[in-house]
């Protein structure tokens, strides 16, 4: 006599612990925009990232404006401040 399988549980209490690593989990873009903005300098983020949005007349809300509706310039950013943040703890770490 076959007897039904229990169901699975739902994975949802791992989803935070998948966050729990992320150190983009929970930073609006725009705390994002200003840190980078206050290490490189408008001038640097430009540089490093060709965008208008940094390199003529930026500000804050005209990169968010930007950032929200092109998720490839979104990822260039993400990407550069992941690496400044890892630039910062080999600084401090050395």
């Amino acid at each position: 006599m076959n007897t039904p399988a229990a169901p699975l549980p739902l994975a949802g209490p791992a989803k935070p612990l998948a966050q729990a690593r992320n150190p983009l989990h929970g930073l609006t873009l725009e705390t994002i925009v200003t840190a980078l903005a206050d290490h490189y300098g408008w001038q640097g983020l430009g540089e490093r990232i060709p965008l208008r949005c940094f390199t003529h007349e930026p500000s804050v809300g005209s990169s968010l404006k930007l950032l929200r509706k092109t998720p490839w310039a979104r990822t260039k950013v993400e990407s550069l401040y992941l690496f400044m943040l890892r630039e910062q703890r080999r600084a401090g770490g050395a």
